[in-house]
């Protein structure tokens, strides 16, 4: 082994995923807030509370269609001896009766309308039947007795005055964006995305439109990435691959930097001597916070600042860039968006099958978990390698085994991270 080989092994010192997590999280910083169209707030992350500027509803609002009344005058009805009422007007959705309805009155009404004053329930048709009176007038037969509020909607049932609806930092989803569109809010204030540069290191790489060459593989890794940074919620750009030297690698990443809000690179992290990644960070003038994570796969993950900026370095094997794509990159920039400012969340679940490997680091295997007999169970899927790419297809989760020297056996109660498909 050559002497500048030994001197970055020496250099690399290995510290916890929780603590590696930490050290990202406390440098994280909150990006500043723009204002959209309520359409492009869909998936952003709301930067400001939203208080009811009314109730909602803000009347008293029909449950479905039938027959405002007095619930009084409904006391003696029943299916073989019908209370007789006079329908004096018909409420379709969207208006509203200027009557007062009166004793043995009652107004025919739709799904979602105002109730009248003077009502106090609504009977559903299929409890009624019309009929002509012998004046000609227009009579409800009601067949039941209603309650009093029985199929109304009070006013501010759902939401009061001035409740709060929704906090900073929320996702707006479906269920967020009904809310403001609810209540008027068209324009929304929400945490800019981080922009984040994607550089991809190797000779080996080629490009997506190449034709394959012995030894060499495609750059399949950026793509992944970018498609994590998107369901993370940030923009991703893909950069030109980084060629084998060093002082070009300086120079596109110092340009990336510059020009976005976070820089993800892949590959050349490890110790050999065509790992450049490492040598650059050994010559800038920023911020190196670690080199090296107790874990497998993904033990080379670096992470430092510059310009104020973060940058990642992740390994060039798929299952070990995404593990620390997912460890570290998704909690800053969910971060950076005050979505939420914690490591990623953990659940618990039985493994179902023994798990031979022992270690001193922790691992995390890309696996598959489903609920056996009502509870959660997890077991890896496909290759356990750290190149392999197809076992991130298939995974709905990230065992996590923390390190072990006979490692696990079946039924052994262990963490995971749940994943909504490999990317989210």
């Amino acid at each position: 082994m050559n002497g500048r080989k030994e001197l970055k092994t020496f250099m690399r010192n290995a510290i916890s995923v929780a603590e590696a997590t930490r050290l990202v999280l406390d440098r994280v910083r909150v990006m500043p807030t723009e204002e959209v169209p309520l359409m492009q707030s869909i998936g952003r992350t709301l930067a400001v509370e939203l208080v009811a500027p009314q109730p909602m509803p803000h009347f008293r609002r029909s449950g479905m269609d039938g027959f405002a009344v007095m619930a009084a005058d409904t006391k003696q009805a029943s299916i073989g001896s019908p209370v007789s009422l006079h329908i004096v007007d018909n409420v379709p959705a969207g208006q509203v009766s200027t009557m007062t309805l009166q004793p043995g009155q009652c107004i025919r009404i739709m799904t979602g309308a105002a109730v009248p004053e003077g009502a106090d329930a609504v009977i559903k048709y299929e409890m009624t039947a019309e009929e002509s009176g012998p004046d000609g007038t227009e009579l409800c037969k009601v067949k039941g007795v209603v309650a009093i509020g029985e199929n109304v909607s009070p006013i501010g049932v759902e939401i009061t005055e001035k409740e709060t609806v929704l906090c900073s930092g929320v996702q707006i989803g479906a269920g967020e964006i009904a809310l403001l569109a609810m209540f008027g809010i068209h324009t929304v204030q929400v945490y800019k995305q981080p922009r984040v540069a994607i550089l991809a290191t190797g000779a080996e790489l080629l490009r997506v439109e190449d034709a394959l060459a012995p030894g060499r593989v495609r750059n399949s890794n950026s793509y992944m990435l970018a498609a994590a940074i998107t369901a993370f919620g940030g923009i991703p750009v893909v950069m030109d691959q980084v060629p084998d030297d060093a002082v070009i690698a300086k120079q596109m990443i110092r340009k990336a930097i510059l020009e976005h809000d976070v820089v993800v690179t892949t590959g050349g992290v490890s110790v050999g001597d065509h790992d450049i990644l490492y040598d650059v960070t050994q010559e800038w003038d920023g911020d190196l916070v670690f080199n090296k994570v107790m874990m497998r796969p993904g033990s080379p993950t670096t992470f430092g600042m510059w310009h104020g900026k973060l940058i990642f370095a992740l390994s060039g094997n798929p299952a070990a860039c995404y593990v620390g794509c997912r460890l570290f990159l998704r909690p800053a920039l969910r971060g950076m968006m005050v979505a939420d400012l914690i490591p990623e969340p953990r659940i618990m679940a039985t493994l179902t099958v023994n798990y031979a490997k022992s270690d001193r680091f922790t691992r995390f295997i890309c696996g598959r978990m489903s609920e056996q007999a009502g509870k959660l169970t997890a077991a890896p899927v496909g290759y356990d390698m750290s190149s392999v790419t197809v076992s991130l297809r298939d995974a709905n989760c990230l065992i996590c085994l923390p390190g072990s020297p006979n490692g696990y056996q079946e039924g052994a109660l262990v963490e995971i991270i749940p994943l909504k498909g490999i990317c989210e």
